[in-house]
């Protein structure tokens, strides 16, 4: 026995010595090479000996983040201007935004690239957006380099880096930064969140979603949020951004974490429950001229902008206040309202993440960087809003007769909306233009808030050195103590554009870093250098079609330092820097895949008049099976502005009921179905018009094959057709559909078989995924174009 012990206690010694000795040699013996990721493992000993018992483990080697590495959180809000929120003289209440900026600092000359995706790319990569192929949305990619929407190896996002070194990664909420083509179960999955750095995805791929029956993916599944009553994707996404902070940081308190928190709001569509929106009635009834004079003289007061700014003429395109009807008015007022509410619901969980972060003891040791808008306010609602967001990208115009009877819902689940470009432009001020124009700081400077309570030296101050989101990437670097790679999974890296900012959190009179910085989108186009501007207002956002040639684009010049809203156009008077300033823009563009510069919008949503790869290609039939759902538009046989036919293979039973196949939702779509054992096909306009061709009987209990023929009018985009139902060879059901969706019908529904997954196309067979199941058997469903 007593020899038993002394084996026993001579293995735990052995046991403990290695444990302590693999701890120490992990942490401190091995020198890694962080500028190459990931980090090299050191080669495994050899050994001599034949029995284990006579010798030690050699340390497990573990990558760990440097000592003191903070935890970090990147809080993007989307389409929400530089004069929106209240810690920057605007007139939402933003009480989490308040809060960060009294403990830490507001940046007041931060910049965005005016649109959504290159700008996240840019955030995560450092790099500037044409650099990371996104020179606009995925959705508007094209075929040349710069624009293609296939992120580049050679530009690895941060999260990759940070995870490469020792943190935990999650993603929550709005991506929008993968191919379109590459969103389907096909991948390639390369750039999806989970294969881009991230350990946890919970959000939407795409652009914009439903926020109460959205897309959600969990990494790459497909997943159906809780059925709860009153959901809200905001809430949804903070609760699994909590969850997942909380139980990283229990199994591993040690370990940091870096949180990427993108809301999908506040773009559209504007969805909050009614009683946040209540909360502003009366607000904004003296309307947007009067809250951008409101919202300028607050800035002043509070030292946002310099007391010389003035005010910027409102576009000429848009109407005064005082010159609208009264219900004009009384419908743009409640758009305010909405949006309003929106944001400060949004807010509102942001402090809920916040909250759990100082729950666990975390918040002094968290960087958090919280981005009010990655671009600016959108006006992209036109002269009186949408009721319908989907009416802009099929270029249909919606009148306020039209918008006036949805007044009481708008928010709601029964509206996807958007508001009048008017409160676009006031929400941006001091400036005059909006999300989209790039050569305005409308479109690009957003209020930023840094809070670092370990290495911010009291807090409520203003930073305004020129700051551009490649920065940001550096900045976290910088505060992880890691270096900036030169190799990361093989491929040498392309040097990050941007410029760390931690030099300005405690000197506010520390010389700006970040010197010249071009911007482009669509045309719109600009450069800034050493405190001067100059730049080309090519067209505006509400502005879709044919535009003048870029050639004739006239240049302007702002001394930015002086000039904070850019009213003073000094090209006359220095005409030599504006000369000298328009090449040194040609020389960045050629430098950054700028050029050739393509100021095409709506249109480049088709990809045959872009240029960019489809996943089907010249395919002109589609064979799906049961269970294939949840397929994106950009990933699904495109059927619109042509003949199609949908022939189906099925087996009833009496009375089966259900969805066959369909496309798009409530707000645009169409829907091949059975109702009672009837056929029926439905195509939705937008919402606003739904035609249904109907066979009058069930179809006989047993096997059937169902076709529904669309015979395109032609003569151009968007128009009618003839629909026509045929079950086994015989006619039951024949009608018109007058007009058609010519570019879009979703940016987040999608195409199912024997569901419809989110919202309804057809309006009396359920909603979701349980209540419009077909009831039959779906042997296979063939879809065919001309």
């Amino acid at each position: 026995m007593e020899k038993f012990f002394s084996l026993s206690k001579r293995f735990l010694d052995l046991w403990i010595s290695g444990a302590l000795v693999a701890l120490s040699v992990s942490v401190h013996a091995y020198e890694m090479d962080r500028s190459h990721l990931p980090i090299a493992e050191p080669a495994p000993p050899k050994f001599k000996e034949l029995d284990v018992r006579n010798v030690e483990a050699p340390p497990l080697f573990t990558v760990e983040a440097p000592e003191g590495a903070p935890n970090v959180i990147i809080v993007l809000i989307d389409d929400v201007g530089f004069g929106a929120t209240t810690p920057f003289g605007g007139p939402i209440n933003t009480p989490t935004l308040d809060r960060l900026a009294e403990g830490g600092l507001r940046y007041n000359n931060f910049h965005t690239t005016a649109l959504c995706s290159p700008t996240r790319n840019a955030l995560k990569t450092g790099r500037n957006h044409h650099s990371t192929n996104t020179g606009s949305i995925m959705e508007t990619a094209t075929a040349f380099p710069g624009n293609t929407g296939q992120v580049p190896n050679r530009v690895a996002p941060l999260a990759e880096m940070l995870r490469l070194n020792g943190y935990s990664t999650g993603a929550f909420g709005k991506w929008h930064e993968t191919a379109a083509w590459e969103t389907s179960v096909s991948g390639p999955f390369d750039r999806w969140p989970t294969h881009s750095g991230f350990d946890k995805f919970y959000g939407f791929i795409g652009g914009e979603t439903d926020q109460w029956y959205p897309l959600v993916y969990d990494g790459v599944t497909r997943v159906n949020p809780p059925h709860v009553e009153g959901y809200h994707f905001t809430d949804d996404m903070t609760d699994q951004a909590i969850g997942w902070m909380k139980a990283q940081q229990s199994m591993t308190p040690d370990k940091p974490f870096f949180i990427y928190f993108a809301t999908g709001a506040v773009h559209a569509p504007h969805h909050v429950p009614k009683e946040w929106a209540d909360k502003y009635k009366g607000k904004f009834d003296e309307g947007w001229d009067q809250t951008r004079t409101a919202t300028v003289a607050r800035q002043k007061e509070m030292g946002i902008i310099p007391e010389t700014t003035q005010l910027a003429d409102r576009p000429e395109d848009l109407s005064a206040w005082a010159d609208l009807p009264e219900d004009h008015r009384r419908l743009f007022a409640r758009q305010a309202e909405v949006f309003a509410g929106f944001m400060e619901h949004t807010d509102v969980n942001v402090g809920r993440l916040v909250d759990a972060v100082e729950d666990i003891g975390e918040l002094d040791n968290t960087l958090i960087i919280y981005i009010a808008g990655d671009n600016g306010t959108s006006a992209e609602g036109g002269f009186i809003g949408m009721y319908n967001e989907m009416t802009y990208f099929n270029q249909v115009v919606e009148k306020v007769e039209d918008l006036l009877p949805r007044l009481d819902d708008w928010g709601g689940e029964y509206t996807f909306p958007h508001m009048s470009a008017g409160w676009a432009v006031a929400f941006d001020a001091p400036f005059k233009w909006t999300k989209q124009v790039a050569s305005d700081f409308g479109g690009t400077r957003n209020g930023m808030v840094i809070h670092w309570p370990d290495r911010i030296e009291g807090g409520g101050g203003i930073r305004s050195q020129f700051s551009h989101v490649i920065d940001i990437a550096p900045t976290i670097l910088e505060a992880a103590n890691l270096p900036e790679p030169t190799s990361v999974n093989g491929t040498v890296q392309e040097p990050m554009a941007g410029t760390s900012l931690l030099f300005s959190l405690n000197d506010a009179d520390a010389p700006e870093r970040h010197t010249i910085q071009y911007f482009e989108m669509f045309g719109n186009r600009a450069l800034y250098q050493d405190g001067w501007f100059a730049r080309v207002l090519h067209r505006a956002p509400w502005q879709t079609g044919e535009q003048k040639p870029l050639e004739d684009d006239v240049w302007e010049l702002y001394n930015a330092k002086e000039d904070f809203s850019l009213v003073n156009n000094l090209a006359d008077k220095y005409p030599e820097r504006v000369a000298a300033m328009e090449a040194k823009f040609m020389e960045e563009a050629e430098k950054y895949n700028v050029l050739p510069i393509d100021d095409r919008s709506v249109e480049r949503v088709n990809p045959a008049i872009a240029g960019r790869p489809d996943l089907l290609g010249d395919r002109k039939s589609l064979t799906l099976y049961e269970g294939m759902n949840g397929i994106l538009e950009n990933t699904f046989l495109n059927s619109k502005n042509t003949s199609k036919t949908i022939t189906a293979e099925v087996e009833v039973d009496k009375g089966t009921t259900g969805v066959i196949l369909t496309q798009g939702g409530r707000f645009g779509g169409w829907s091949l179905y059975m109702k009672d054992g009837r056929p029926i096909y439905t195509y939705n306009f937008l919402g606003l018009e739904r035609f249904t061709v109907a066979g009058k009987k069930p179809i006989a209990p047993g096997p059937a094959t169902i076709v529904m023929d669309f015979d395109y009018d032609g003569g151009g985009l968007g128009q009618g057709g003839d629909a026509t139902i045929t079950v086994n060879g015989k006619k039951v059901a024949s009608g018109r559909i007058e007009r058609t969706q010519p570019l879009i019908f979703s940016a987040d529904e999608t195409a199912d078989v024997g569901l419809d997954n989110q919202t309804p196309v057809a309006e009396d067979i359920g909603v979701g995924p349980v209540e419009t199941r077909f009831t039959g058997t779906i042997n296979k469903v063939v879809i065919a174009i001309e």
